[in-house]
């Protein structure tokens, strides 16, 4: 990483609200998260979140049906970690306490902040509070704590504790991004020894467990419970704490075994330097002439990171691990939004999330049953256990395109990595299970001389427009996803010709998918001259422009479903997400006509819409519209744009905002395997500067008003397409391109 002050501050974020700092400044190392919670003032029963630990309750429904989702999941909220208790020697408690300041190091991963602390009496101490994430050692997390006297001067008595949590009441929202409660696990809790807690949870109804230990490892020989300091001498007293926060085990059991828990609060400090040196020096971007921006994505970058699960078992929810909005499940959002980050920048955290796809793959091969097709797979719309948890099925169950979505990341994954390891071991049963499913799923349809094939009542990416006939965008990618079975159906037969046996594949099998990708019917109109949304979106009249002022937005929280989709109203990208996936699809007077007349009817209630429209006006040589568009985005939760930050950050958006830069201002895609680049960089920037892998090989890439320069960093001579010029890059020179 470059020599610059990557460091977010209270100056930074949107406001100081307790709930909304929170999770601007969480930690999490994809195992689990610790959000930011006032050490003295904050809830100390919440606050730490473990990826993929969970409770389920059946879904009431008045009128139920046959494969209706039977249960909810929901992530379990922890006791808070950070919480400390202060006393006088006379009793008096300190109860209210706050943040003067905060600083997250995005180089490091150190959190530092800095509290005046209150009692009842008026006495006033200072707090200053450093925590960390263990990175490489990622069942651990560090604090510590310095104390020093303002008008109060004299002893202390400190303890800290993993407080019990007691039932909390639910606070009915229709808001369906909030937090859903849980219900409270049966917890447990004694301490080994003085300065070691040991609390054991196990969930009631899902058959998990999972044990945290608290540990004081500053002074040595220090008690959690009473600890005495003395600011008579107005010097600083620094307590420090560790929590180890083991793995989640099935069928209630708990591991009896105490964890190493005399690491020093350094160990932990430089666990976390070394983790993000090493992910900056592989996915580093800086975007000279904005310092906002430039923070902006680094802070995006540092919580994507921060949220992805790296064990093959578990994956990014929706909000990461920064708060328990959508009930800390996992969407579509991964494979589209986030997981090219990691494909590109650090390939095997992306193998990893696409391995928690293929361990789930019977519940999926169970769910396609439930929905009447006889073969396949069928992913959950939103789940952690692989199960569908989706009450609501016309905008949950019915957005059948999550299958291809899946199937494509795996498509890009190799396309850009060449791992045909994954692909035989694991990545061509996704993609056959979901070939299998879009061809019982699908119909054939004659119409006059034209033989389709045809996927009736679905759901797209726009939950605005529900249960119709032919998205295009879900029929583009199951056409893809067929393409996807022939194409690594040939890759590895290359490497053994009898490798397709093993799967039940014969050549006759192969033929039969080509011929479904090549009938998948595409709806397009004549009239307008682009690819219609589905078979019914352009002929429902508009929204009424008196319903699109600020005080109607987001329509799902104003209107009934039935309301909306009588309407040609989308809530995000739909038919422009398969433009923005398939460049080579559409000429460019069609990609405009398409643009401008979507871009009428889009209300942006989603934080996964705007990225794609930057994206789409970069490519149309449009950049000033594209960073429009851009700076809603890479700023989202910093300005908290949706106003429901609190409720965790929109890793989706985080994603997105990535893409924008790398997709949009840079133009990039894959084409058989070749880069392309194409500078499209707004003239509100001085230069774009990015890295990333492409097979073995680590490339830079800058982007100004007057070059493109790329710049081979590490491995095998690559050839890329700058500028519509192909160039070929070694280690002894770098291509600079003129701009056109």
């Amino acid at each position: 990483m470059i020599t610059r002050d990557y460091q977010l501050t209270l100056k930074d974020v949107a406001n100081e609200k307790p709930e909304y700092l929170e999770t601007i400044f969480s930690l999490a190392n994809g195992h689990f998260g610790v959000r930011a919670n006032d050490p003295i003032s904050g809830n100390p029963i919440t606050g730490t979140l473990i990826n993929g630990f969970y409770e389920v309750a059946p879904i009431v429904y008045g009128e139920g049906a046959v494969g209706y989702a039977k249960q909810s999941q929901t992530i379990l909220n922890l006791p808070d970690l950070r919480h400390l208790t202060i006393m006088t020697v006379s009793g008096h408690p300190f109860t209210t306490s706050q943040r003067t300041a905060a600083k997250l190091d995005l180089q490091t991963g150190m959190l530092t902040e800095q509290y005046q602390v209150t009692s009842q009496q008026g006495e006033t101490i200072q707090l200053t509070v450093k925590s960390v994430m263990g990175q490489n050692q990622r069942n651990y997390w560090g604090v510590s704590y310095t104390l020093m006297a303002d008008n109060y001067h004299g002893p202390l008595v400190i303890s800290k504790s993993i407080a019990v949590p007691a039932e909390a009441e639910s606070i009915a929202s229709a808001d369906p991004r909030k937090t859903r409660m849980a219900g409270i696990p049966d917890c447990q809790t004694d301490f080994p020894s003085p300065d070691i807690q040991r609390y054991q949870i196990k969930t009631r109804h899902s058959g998990q467990a999972v044990t945290m230990y608290l540990g004081m490892t500053e002074p040595q020989g220090g008690t959690l419970l009473k600890y005495r300091v003395d600011l008579s001498d107005d010097q600083p007293h620094t307590l420090s704490y560790q929590a180890y926060v083991g793995n989640v085990s099935a069928n209630n059991t708990i591991d009896p075994i105490i964890p190493t828990m005399d690491h020093a609060f350094k160990t932990l400090e430089v666990d976390s330097q070394s983790f993000w040196e090493k992910i900056w020096a592989q996915s580093e971007v800086t975007v000279d002439g904005h310092p906002e921006l430039d923070l902006a994505i680094h802070y995006n970058l540092f919580q994507l990171n921060q949220s992805a699960g790296r064990d093959g078992r578990t994956a990014i929810p929706a909000k990461g691990l920064s708060g328990s909005g959508y009930e800390g499940h996992y969407f579509w959002d991964t494979e589209m939004y986030m997981l090219p980050y990691f494909t590109a920048t650090n390939p095997q955290m992306a193998r990893e999330l696409l391995l928690y796809r293929y361990q789930i793959l019977p519940q999926a091969k169970q769910r396609a049953r439930q929905l009447g097709v006889e073969h396949g797979a069928l992913f959950a719309w939103r789940t952690i256990n692989g199960e569908e948890a989706s009450a609501f099925f016309p905008a949950g169950t019915a957005q059948y395109h999550i299958d291809a979505d899946i199937a494509y990341a795996v498509g890009k994954y190799y396309e850009t990595t060449g791992d045909l390891d994954f692909i035989e071991q694991c990545g061509f049963e996704i993609i056959l299970e979901t070939a299998k499913f879009w061809a019982d799923f699908g119909t054939w349809h004659q119409v006059g001389d034209q033989t389709r094939f045809e996927f009736l009542t679905v759901t797209g990416p726009d939950e605005y427009t529900a249960l119709v006939n032919n998205n295009y965008y879900t029929n583009r990618m199951a056409k893809h996803n067929f393409e996807l079975v022939g194409y690594l159906a040939r890759k590895l037969a290359e490497r053994d010709p009898n490798r397709l046996a093993a799967y039940g594949v014969k050549p006759a099998d192969l033929e039969h998918y080509q011929q479904l990708a090549d009938h998948v019917y595409l709806p397009y109109s004549n009239d307008q001259q682009i690819n219609a949304q589905d078979d019914s979106f352009l002929s429902k009249p508009r929204w009424p422009s008196d319903r699109m002022t600020p005080d109607h937005l987001p329509l799902l929280l104003h209107y009934h479903p039935l309301t909306i989709y009588r309407y040609q109203i989308a809530k995000q990208a739909d038919t422009l997400l398969a433009d923005y996936l398939f460049p080579a699809d559409l000429a460019m007077d069609q990609l405009k006509r398409e643009y401008r007349y979507y871009e009428g009817v889009t209300t942006h209630d989603s934080s996964l819409s705007r990225s794609i429209f930057s994206i789409l006006a970069a490519r149309m040589g449009e950049p000033e519209k594209a960073y429009r568009y851009f700076m809603d985005t890479a700023r989202m939760d910093l300005v908290d744009l949706q106003k429901n930050t609190a409720d965790g950050l929109h890793l989706a958006n985080l994603g997105g905002s990535w893409l924008a830069l790398i997709a949009g201002f840079s133009g990039f895609y894959l084409k058989d395997g070749v880069p392309f680049i194409s500078n499209h960089l707004p003239k509100e920037l001085n230069q774009l500067t990015y890295r990333m892998r492409v097979g073995e090989s680590l490339v830079e890439v800058a982007l100004s008003a007057q070059t493109t320069k790329v710049q081979l960093l590490d491995g095998p001579m690559l050839q890329l397409n700058v500028n519509g010029q192909l160039q070929t890059l070694d280690h002894d020179t770098a291509v600079a391109v003129t701009n056109d």
